[in-house]
């Protein structure tokens, strides 16, 4: 088994990106910028924001971070958005997730401008992309592609299964892998005899947002698995798969944590980049 490693790559990647901005300022072009909305003070969250921080730091894109209470009135939140949309400094906006339930998420990530939008979360982009049209890729699936494309996992032919269809995952890493020629299935909560189709599975992609949704006796001997499962148990980090059982017969394998989730916040930074591009080259 060859692991995947996401924060190798990930590293790489961002270095790769601080050369390209370090390169830009010197030609006396200000710096890429980040807004991110943090509501509440949910731990996972709180974990997740200072990850990206730290990684805008390395690279060097200037990042904000608004800490707001978790009862704030949704007007207030729709007057930052908007007032982060007009700023011509801000490049790209990030809106946390999860936030509190009296606020409405799909309003309020679609009210973030699709030419700020660096979770790639818009309803355009995510139009944009299922009709396979240049736009801003979600973070989590741009990613996983690229973990895959590092390690010259060509998914053309394959069998792809993927858990979970949320929009932040499971639909467009789906899109993504159709367009790069692998055959798609997506399984769900409803999906019945789910270890029939995982069995038939070059490539598995796990999204469930639950620990031990895979166990090795679902697994095909030498599949691809990747796993977008971040779980606590027992005060430990886990996935959704079984790491130990799946490793005797996986091809390739993500661990958890430095999997997928440091080549999330690449993604990230990457899609800031690409807006900023956008932003300086109108100028």
């Amino acid at each position: 088994m060859i692991l995947l490693d996401g924060f190798k790559v990930a590293n790489e990647r961002n270095l790769a990106l601080k050369v390209k901005i370090d390169e830009l300022v010197k030609q006396n072009k200000r710096k890429p910028s980040l807004s991110i909305i943090l509501v509440g003070n949910n731990p996972a969250s709180l974990s997740y924001v200072k990850g990206k921080g730290k990684a805008c730091e390395l690279v060097g894109i200037e990042h904000k971070l608004y800490t707001l209470d978790e009862n704030i009135e949704e007007k207030d939140l729709v007057n930052l958005i908007q007032k982060l949309n007009k700023d011509e400094n801000v490049d790209g906006i990030l809106l946390q997730l999860p936030i509190p339930k009296h606020l409405n998420d799909n309003m309020l990530i679609d009210l973030i401008s699709k030419d700020k939008d660096a979770d790639g979360f818009h309803v355009i982009n995510q139009g944009n992309l299922y009709q396979k049209k240049e736009t801003i890729k979600p973070a989590t699936p741009k990613g996983i592609m690229s973990l895959l494309e590092t390690y010259n996992i060509n998914v053309s032919g394959m069998n792809a299964v993927i858990i979970g269809r949320s929009n932040i995952v499971g639909f467009p890493v789906a899109r993504l892998l159709m367009d790069a020629g692998a055959t798609i299935t997506v399984c769900h909560t409803k999906t019945k005899d789910l270890s029939f189709h995982t069995k038939q599975a070059d490539l598995l992609v796990v999204s469930a947002g639950r620990p031990m949704v895979v166990t090795k006796e679902m697994v095909k001997p030498g599949a691809v698995v990747v796993d977008v499962g971040v779980n606590r148990v027992d005060g430990k980090l886990v996935g959704d798969v079984d790491f130990e059982g799946i490793k005797e017969i996986a091809s390739y394998l993500t661990p958890v944590p430095k999997g997928v989730g440091p080549m999330t916040i690449n993604a990230l930074l990457e899609n800031t980049f690409e807006l900023y591009q956008k932003h300086i080259d109108n100028l």
